[in-house]
């Protein structure tokens, strides 16, 4: 995915964490801010992937009033996507509005 080099990030989230259940293949997890103008363009690119690919699920997080996570994450901007698999083991991690094509290779990783 675009913005900052994609990498491994170890541990899990679950759905109590998330606030949604996680997807049956995959969960995409947005962290957004009100005004990140790059969040919304990426709201619509998850969206538009998880209509697309059976399984998946697009979960946006409100950065701020989720502190606590975002600060056991290491989030440190807006967006952050998180690629989960089906047990929530977060798979790939990139900053910045991804590209559909990239969102759909960070998926395929989760078989």
């Amino acid at each position: 995915m675009d913005g900052a080099a994609p990498e491994s990030t170890p541990g899990s989230l679950d759905a109590a964490q998330l606030g949604a259940a996680l997807g049956e293949r995959a969960t995409l997890v947005q962290f957004s801010s009100a005004f990140c103008q790059p969040c919304r363009a990426t709201r619509r690119v998850l969206a538009r992937v998880a209509d697309m690919v059976p399984g998946v699920r697009h979960v946006e997080i409100d950065a701020e009033e989720h502190l606590a996570l975002v600060r056991a994450l290491g989030i440190v901007r807006t967006p952050t996507v998180l690629v989960l698999d089906s047990g929530g083991a977060v798979i790939r991690r990139a900053t910045g509005q991804p590209r559909p094509a990239d969102v759909i290779a960070a998926i395929a990783e989760t078989v």
